[in-house]
């Protein structure tokens, strides 16, 4: 009955569990559900999967190979950039909650 109370009164944080949860769906299924939003973009709107396709064959004519597999390579680069980053974020957050709950409980024998 006391975890219950706890849990209702915010003395006991669900939230390292909730982000672990959400760093998961971020990393896995954001990049997942853009490149899917992207293709449902594209079958929906004829206009925006002309353009790809134009901005595509352009590509090819102006780019060199070794160009085109520079800005392949620079996006690969930025992705993973992007994943480190949510990684460093949520470290953070869990990291601020773990302190927090170690603070409380220093803090307990006090009142």
């Amino acid at each position: 009955m006391t975890d219950v109370v706890n849990f209702l009164t915010f003395r006991c944080l669900i939230s390292p569990y909730a982000l672990i949860g959400f760093y998961y769906l971020g990393a896995l299924f954001m990049p997942v559900a853009a490149w899917l939003f992207w293709r449902w973009l594209g079958l929906r709107y004829g206009w925006l999967r002309q353009v790809q396709k134009e901005v595509g064959a352009l590509s090819r004519q102006v780019l060199s190979p070794s160009q085109r597999v520079g800005i392949l390579l620079a996006c690969v680069v930025c992705f993973l950039l992007m994943e480190l980053f949510w990684r460093m974020l949520f470290e953070f957050l869990i990291a601020y909650v773990h302190m927090a709950q170690d603070i409380q409980a220093i803090a307990r024998p006090f009142k």
